[in-house]
């Protein structure tokens, strides 16, 4: 029902604030209502692409056994180098000869740099060797593959990072232990990188060094690493919760020895990304079964999304 008794007020005879309010008004309902995506989705060219995380780790298996020093360990060394360079930054060899219960074995670490403009870096690592294991056809799709895949698809997105920090990508060589693990037989490659850049005084302009291993696990469960630095871990645990992966990063802290820790060693802010629960009671783990129907995309993308955030809060940070 319209009252008739009401009079109206021709548009002209409005005050003018009346417009502004309601000019405000539809602004503010505008941006309430508009699509958010533009600020909080990643572009394409800046998304982990897990699949071809996957493609790369199953390229990595292919060239078969892989221990430091072999014919097939050159082979995939040169592959990774030949697809890494069409991506700019400026890409070496680390290249350095081992002393290992075996004899002198060569070795090089592969080191991917994006310069930024802080004078501070950050540090994504990895290993592509597998272990040596006589009788045993050892692939390692996961150990040693799927951070050889998540480094190659990580590097990708990088390039295309605006980067206020140095991000180096670094393939390490000689992780695994020649004989039984320990002090001077395993890590080769993380020693003498964290040897040679204290050497350089570049280890103190590191932010953090977030090292992968073993990540491609389809019944994911990442380890809470007591040799990591407190600080990354609640980093990784509010991001992974953000993105809905709270269930795959676990809170029972339990030290583990990895590539990253010549460097915790050294005083660097760290952390491991790893899952060593490979398989019912670890029964995968260094065997003929580490092989690519163990993998899932999935894990691929869980580790892929909370790396590449953690790196750009990171250097978003000051």
């Amino acid at each position: 029902m319209r009252n008739s008794n009401r009079r109206s007020t021709p548009l002209a005879l409005l005050p003018l604030a009346f417009f502004l309010k309601l000019f405000l008004i539809v602004v503010w309902l505008t941006c309430l209502l508009s699509p958010l995506a533009p600020a909080v989705t990643a572009s394409p060219a800046l998304r982990f692409d897990a699949r071809q995380a996957l493609v790369y780790t199953r390229k990595a298996v292919s060239f078969g056994e892989r221990p430091s020093g072999s014919e097939q360990m050159v082979k995939l060394r040169n592959w990774i180098v030949a697809e890494l360079r069409p991506l700019g930054g400026e890409l070496t060899l680390d290249s350095f000869t081992a002393e290992t219960p075996a004899g002198p074995i060569p070795m090089a670490n592969i080191v991917l740099k994006f310069p930024g403009k802080s004078g501070r870096s950050v540090v994504v690592s990895g290993h592509y060797d597998t272990k040596r294991m006589p009788l045993v056809h050892f692939v390692g799709a996961n150990d040693g593959g799927s951070s050889t895949g998540f480094l190659m698809e990580f590097a990708r997105v990088a390039s295309r990072m605006s980067h206020p920090d140095d991000l180096y990508i670094v393939f390490f060589d000689g992780e695994e232990a020649i004989g039984n693990w320990s002090d001077t037989d395993s890590r080769y490659g993380s020693r003498h990188l964290a040897a040679k850049w204290l050497s350089e005084n570049k280890l103190s302009q590191i932010r953090a060094l977030i090292n992968v291993d073993m990540i491609g696990d389809q019944n994911l469960d990442l380890a809470d690493d007591e040799n990591s630095s407190q600080e990354l871990r609640e980093r990784v645990w509010r991001i992974a919760a953000r993105l809905g992966d709270a269930k795959y990063f676990r809170r029972d802290p339990t030290a583990i020895d990895d590539d990253h820790k010549p460097f915790a060693d050294l005083g660097v802010n760290v952390i491991d990304i790893i899952d060593l629960d490979y398989g019912p009671n670890g029964s995968y783990w260094h065997t003929a079964q580490d092989t690519l129907d163990k993998l899932s995309v999935h894990s691929f993308e869980v580790v892929g999304d909370v790396v590449t955030a953690l790196v750009e809060e990171l250097e978003q940070s000051k």
